[in-house]
């Protein structure tokens, strides 16, 4: 396929609550049940801190907000925070985000996971909200709804949509590699598509160790048919997460284990040599964009 050297697609997988631990029977990372996954980790990857100088274990709302502004979101509230992200740190993520900034240097963006609402403005008022969706609420345009999952044009955050068959279910199941084509299809329109994946992080807080294994197979066919698109299109594909969990199933809580950053395709080398902890992900993504 013919490649213009001077353009830069990115995806970016976040995967949620997935650190690298020595081979263990706690844990769910290895080749027999994630392979794909495994040999990324193992040809692509460079372990990076998540930990962030910050006493503590880490959590999922400072940690996410650090990868997504490049702001020691930890050390700048003087402690780890878990969940949603409170006041302040919102005020951190809608200052400074990845989104806002490709958007000011005219990049094309979008969140691929699909919200069960009609449009943006549905998310607004809601109390709760995530770091990734308060981002995606500072450019409203780039929120996927559940008319663009119906189009095949976004991806629920369980891949598959079995989750929301209760409420939803007029909206097809469809397969792991199914989800993948929707993903590269919404990436060949954007110059930066974000999907995250936070079934990981669940499955891990489960403690159920045949739960973890069943939750990375379902990715790895979804990872395995993603992989496959990308190369082909020479699309750059990025994956980290925001802290440890899943690779110690014996533990209920979150770990200090490095995470994994993973970058394979056109920007790989240029990628990996600038990540070491989750701080340094936006600015690298930026920098890329900026080399081009």
């Amino acid at each position: 396929m013919w490649y213009n050297l001077r353009s830069l697609k990115i995806i970016f997988l976040f995967i949620d609550g997935v650190g690298l631990a020595a081979p263990s029977a706690e844990n769910p990372l290895n080749k027999e049940v994630c392979p794909t996954l495994f040999r990324l980790i193992e040809k692509h990857a460079k372990p990076i801190d998540a930990n962030l100088g910050v006493e503590g274990l880490p959590q999922s709302a400072t940690g996410q907000a650090t990868m997504f502004t490049g702001v020691n979101c930890p050390a700048a509230m003087g402690r780890h925070c878990e969940g949603f992200p409170p006041a302040e740190l919102r005020e951190i993520i809608k200052k400074n985000n990845l989104f806002l900034e490709l958007k000011k240097r005219g990049k094309k963006v979008r969140f691929a996971d699909a919200y069960l609402v009609d449009s943006a403005e549905d998310l607004v008022n809601r109390r709760f909200k995530s770091v990734t969706t308060v981002m995606a609420l500072t450019m409203p345009e780039t929120v996927s709804t559940v008319g663009d999952l119906l189009k095949g044009e976004a991806v629920m955050q369980d891949l598959t949509r079995e989750t929301i068959q209760d409420r939803y279910p007029d909206v097809p199941v469809v397969t792991p590699p199914r989800a993948a084509e929707h993903l590269f299809a919404v990436a060949r329109e954007n110059d930066f598509t974000l999907y995250e994946f936070f079934q990981t992080d669940v499955a891990g807080h489960s403690m159920d160790y045949p739960r973890a294994c069943a939750v990375l197979r379902v990715y790895d066919q979804f990872l395995a048919a993603l992989v496959r698109y990308a190369e082909a299109a020479r699309i750059t594909l990025v994956m980290t997460a925001d802290h440890g969990n899943i690779e110690a199933i014996g533990e209920r809580g979150h770990t200090r284990n490095p995470v994994p950053f993973i970058a394979c395709g056109p920007k790989a080398k240029f990628l990996r040599e600038r990540v070491n902890s989750l701080a340094d992900v936006t600015p690298a993504i930026l920098a890329a964009f900026d080399s081009i």
